[in-house]
């Protein structure tokens, strides 16, 4: 398995925007599929946006002109781009990692995203 870390999370306003990241251990990242879910207070795990080793993205239909997922190949690094927030943005974010063949499905240990006036 691998190694997740997020990091970026944190208190915004409505309207505001943050950038989260995953830095992921070991040197197979490039053949990774990755994505990003969130978990809300009393809501089921659900996902965001997941970007394949090579390159094809998809997005959930609430983050759709909104956010933006990409990878870093160099860096190991996953990002998601939020802009335009909402309160039913608000939390827990965690990054996942996926390759059948290695029979790898890891996850990290979340990010808050807070979204409040």
């Amino acid at each position: 398995q691998v190694q997740l870390v997020e990091s970026g999370g944190g208190l915004v306003q409505p309207g505001g925007s943050l950038r989260l990241s995953c830095a992921i251990s070991g040197n197979i990242f490039s053949i990774l599929d990755v994505g990003w879910y969130r978990q809300a207070p009393g809501k089921q795990r659900e996902l965001v946006a997941r970007i394949s080793a090579g390159g094809t993205t998809n997005y959930a239909d609430s983050a759709k002109g909104r956010f933006t997922i990409s990878r870093d190949n160099a860096e190991n690094t996953l990002y998601l781009q939020m802009n335009s927030l909402k309160p039913e943005d608000t939390a827990v974010y965690y990054c996942n990692a996926v390759a059948v063949t290695y029979r790898i499905n890891s996850w990290g240990q979340g990010t808050q995203v807070t979204v409040s006036s």
